[in-house]
């Protein structure tokens, strides 16, 4: 059975990814077999003690409960890079650096390749993940909009928590104005962490951050407290996190960072090579969209 790994061993998390043990409930976070991996570790997040939340799919609008996979990235803060021409070379395998979503999952965005990360912001290798996120989103045609799907399949590190505070965020048009701000109030002021920054392991169950304690940190964006908390235990979110933990079950998510691709392909930075062949990966496979292959 793997074991926890110290999480603030910074050069192994940052290319470990999240997954679920069913034996223990506990995250099973490897080192990759060479540098710039990301090794998953086998998981069945529709077996855990508790649902494989994969976030909400819906777009970031107030009361609003269709679905949609995923919140796109604001538009004035990405710029968008050229669409690149598709050329297979051999260099990418499906079954070995991507792998097929049968069936494919239906996208949201009429006109536009969607690129997803299946995260949570209390999921170390995530932490790692994020400037990569960034580079992916920056990288992207035209024709490709960001999406991301806040996961809760580790209740047993609050990731539930994290994921009504994702959804609540973007029922209020907040994510992109926070997004990486969260990351940094889990991982480096700490406010809003789960595990001791100071030391290892987890905090003592009575002092993980609450809805409220999100609420704090959401009411330095203009949101007022109460209105936070009303909005993330309404029936809206609810739905919002029912739906995504549907949907990242159908796309067969078994870590976290995941990468989808338009509901089709899948893939991990470990199945892709690296961090930097994730952000290429991604590219070819937005590419292999636009040309119909």
């Amino acid at each position: 059975m793997l074991k926890r790994l110290p999480f603030l061993c910074a050069a192994l998390l940052a290319l470990a990814a999240c997954s679920h043990d069913s034996n223990s409930g506990n995250p099973a976070q490897s080192a990759p077999a060479a540098a710039g991996s990301a090794e998953a570790a086998p998981a069945n997040p529709a077996t855990s003690p508790a649902p494989a939340s994969a976030g909400s799919a819906v777009p970031a609008s107030a009361g609003t409960a269709a679905a949609a996979p995923g919140e796109p990235a604001p538009a004035a803060s990405i710029p968008t890079a050229a669409a690149a021409p598709f050329v297979d070379n051999g260099k990418w395998v499906e079954g070995k650096h991507y792998f097929l979503i049968d069936p494919a999952q239906p996208t949201s965005h009429p006109g536009k390749i969607e690129v997803t990360e299946v995260f949570s912001y209390g999921c170390p290798a995530c932490n790692g993940f994020h400037a990569t996120a960034d580079q992916i989103a920056r990288s992207l045609p035209p024709n490709a909009v960001m999406n991301y799907l806040a996961a809760s399949f580790r209740p047993d590190e609050n990731w539930p928590m994290y994921q009504r505070a994702f959804y609540a965020a973007q029922a209020l048009d907040l994510v992109g104005k926070t997004h990486d701000a969260m990351f940094d109030a889990v991982w480096k002021s700490g406010e809003l962490s789960t595990y001791n920054l100071k030391a290892s392991g987890l905090k003592p169950r009575s002092a993980w951050p609450t809805i409220e304690d999100a609420a704090k940190f959401y009411a330095k964006y203009g949101v007022d407290p109460k209105e936070f908390v009303g909005v993330a235990n309404s029936f809206t979110v609810n739905t919002r996190m029912k739906r995504a933990d549907d949907l990242m079950k159908a796309y067969g998510v078994e870590s976290t960072p995941t990468m989808v691709v338009n509901g089709k392909y899948r893939f991990t930075a470990s199945s892709a090579g690296g961090y930097a062949q994730s952000i290429e990966l991604t590219q070819w496979l937005v590419a292999k969209e636009a040309a119909g292959k």
